[in-house]
């Protein structure tokens, strides 16, 4: 059976669907006001990697991943290029799915919007105020009153006491408490903004993931996830926000992935550290060697992004493909591996094991291979086959090994003309490693001066 790492319980715990044979699975998704970037690259792969494998092991998976266009950062933005909100949302919905598609994600069974949920919001809403939860303060907004919210940081570990004691001084006059949040906010000029019973206004971000999530798929599912950084306040929100609304107990499973690092920090855009997967693609021969760097490491624990580390998943990579080339196509039998690989994924999804699986599938095809014989390459080819089924699970090892071989001919070519100063030119989207590094150095160092975030 399956066991998964609750955030909640802080253990591993069998997964027990609610439903027998079917899990429901929710993942906070992105906020659409720029292009994704590494960091939003690893939960994608993450939870993708969740969903094929849950459905590999024959379950009836529904998965969503919401989509935030309503939000502070958006408005911005539309006002900065002078531009509807939508202009912004619909550009970088458009951006997220072709960069998606490269990722080989495959998509969610359901894409909520905020747009396309504002009356469910605003029921749920209405829900919590019925039921003592929530008050309309004298600015118009609707706040959450965390007090009156028994258990309020179960999931983060964080107590209400500690959290008033760090809170500013300077507390919102409309506030009853310095923890409330903002569930609703009235209308602002030159902001847009959606009709309600407590007047104009859009909804807060917390409450957004709280009614999509019940709405597609009930008061109680099985699964949640999303980044590490959303364990605290928002998803702490998210249980306050449910539970009081609907009396249920929301989510069973609590998993979060960690962070990418780079020079020891956590990658993000407040702190100006991260580069986008248009910028790091062009670089690579394959999409399919950031899901290698990215599953290389526990989805729980952070990973240092590095060039030394994309090459080593290159590396890595090709030997897989090397070994795969030339084998005949033959039907799938399982060996021992399969049950091995399914040993680990079992554990908490342990993908760097997974890996280590296919890493041994490769030598013993390179072995056989090697003897010529016979029966040794019949055995090559139908290890082969059993590699390609459980690398589909992770998303790798899905090209024909002569492209493969293609590419990285390509990528190589490329480069010794562009150092040799004739030739083709390396594609003009391609960054050098010097290019990269000297973004990075030039990224921390605006970061530290506090030019950037």
């Amino acid at each position: 059976m399956i066991r998964i790492h609750n955030s909640m319980s802080g253990e591993k715990e069998l997964l027990k669907p609610i439903n027998a044979g079917q899990i429901r699975m929710y993942v906070c998704g992105m906020t659409v006001y720029d292009y994704i970037h590494i960091g939003h690259a690893r939960m994608l792969i993450v939870f993708d990697v969740v969903s094929r494998y849950l459905r590999f092991r024959g379950y009836e998976l529904t998965y969503v991943r919401n989509i935030t266009d309503i939000d502070d950062k958006i408005i911005r933005r539309a006002l900065e290029n002078n531009e509807p909100m939508e202009a912004v949302t619909g550009k970088f919905i458009r951006a997220m799915d072709d960069d998606s598609a490269l990722l080989g994600l495959a998509r969610p069974d359901s894409e909520p919007r905020v747009t396309q949920y504002l009356p469910e919001i605003i029921k749920m809403i209405g829900q919590l105020i019925d039921n003592g939860y929530a008050y309309v303060a004298a600015d118009g907004d609707v706040l959450y009153a965390v007090a009156k919210f028994e258990g309020y940081g179960k999931l983060s570990g964080k107590r209400l006491a500690d959290l008033r004691a760090g809170a500013r001084v300077e507390v919102d006059a409309g506030k009853r408490d310095p923890l409330d949040f903002v569930l609703w906010k009235h209308a602002k000029p030159d902001e847009p903004s959606w009709e309600s019973p407590w007047g104009a206004g859009r909804p807060g971000w917390h409450i957004e993931c709280s009614a999509m999530s019940t709405a597609l798929l009930g008061t109680h599912f099985d699964i949640h996830g999303g980044g590490m950084d959303l364990k605290f306040p928002h998803h702490e929100n998210e249980i306050a926000q449910s539970c009081g609304a609907n009396g249920d107990r929301f989510a069973n499973i609590w998993m979060h992935n960690g962070f990418v690092n780079i020079d020891n920090e956590k990658m993000s855009k407040s702190l100006g550290n991260f580069f986008t997967v248009r910028e790091v693609l062009p670089r690579l021969r394959h999409p399919e060697v950031l899901r290698y760097f990215v599953l290389s490491s526990h989805y729980r624990g952070p990973i240092n992004y590095s060039l030394e580390q994309l090459e080593q998943a290159d590396s890595a990579l090709s030997r897989v493909y090397t070994a795969l080339r030339d084998l005949p196509e033959v039907d799938l039998v399982e060996s021992e591996h399969s049950a091995r690989f399914r040993e680990v994924m079992d554990d908490d999804f342990n993908t760097p094991e997974a890996i280590a699986v296919l890493q041994n599938m490769t030598r013993e095809i390179n072995t056989a291979k090697a003897t010529g014989q016979a029966k040794k390459l019949a055995q090559a080819a139908a290890l082969g086959a059993e590699l390609r089924s459980l690398g589909s699970v992770l998303g790798l090892a899905q090209l024909d090994p002569a492209k493969w071989a293609r590419l990285e001919s390509t990528v190589m070519q490329a480069e010794a003309g562009n150092d040799a100063g004739e030739g083709d030119a390396a594609p003009a989207n391609r960054l050098t490693d010097s290019e990269i590094d000297q973004r990075i150095a030039d990224r921390i160092a605006a970061r530290k001066a506090k030019k950037l975030g």
